[in-house]
C-alpha cells in the first residue's frame, strides 16, 4: 500500500478481506439501503441463517464497516463509511498512479514511433 496514515494499511486490508465476501457485500448493499436493521431482518433477505448472518456481520463490524447498537433487546446494524472511504481514497490514489504510469509509458512509444525513419518502408 502507499505511504498514508499510521494503521491506513491495517485498515485497508481488513476491509478488502471483509468485502471479499460476495453476502458480506450483500449485506453492506442491504444496510445502506435501509440505513440500519437487526440480524433477523438481515437473515430474512440472504439465502443463509441468522447466525451466519451475524457471523458476517462481526467480521464487518471488525473490519469497521458496520456497527451495532442495542435498542431495547435488538441489536441494530448501520453501515459506518470511514473505512470504506479511506480504501476508496487508497484505491484512487493506485489508480492515478497507474494512470500517469501508463500515460508515460504512452508518450515513449509515441515519442519512439515519432523518431522512426519515415523514409523506410514498413
Amino acid at each position: 500500500m502507499t505511504e498514508g496514515p499510521p494503521g491506513a494499511a491495517e485498515v485497508v486490508d481488513s476491509v478488502l478481506g471483509a468485502l471479499a465476501d460476495p453476502t458480506r457485500r450483500q449485506l453492506l448493499d442491504l444496510l445502506a439501503a435501509r440505513g440500519e436493521a437487526t440480524a433477523t431482518t438481515l437473515a430474512e433477505r440472504l439465502p443463509v441463517s441468522r447466525q451466519a448472518v451475524v457471523k458476517h456481520l462481526a467480521v464487518l463490524d471488525a473490519a469497521g464497516l458496520v456497527s451495532g447498537g442495542r435498542v431495547g433487546r435488538e441489536v441494530r446494524y448501520a453501515v459506518r463509511p470511514a473505512a470504506l472511504n479511506a480504501t476508496a481514497r487508497w484505491m484512487s490514489a493506485l489508480a492515478a498512479d497507474w494512470d500517469h504510469r501508463l500515460a508515460n509509458i504512452k508518450r515513449i512509444a509515441e515519442a519512439a514511433e515519432g523518431d522512426a525513419d519515415p523514409a523506410r518502408p514498413d
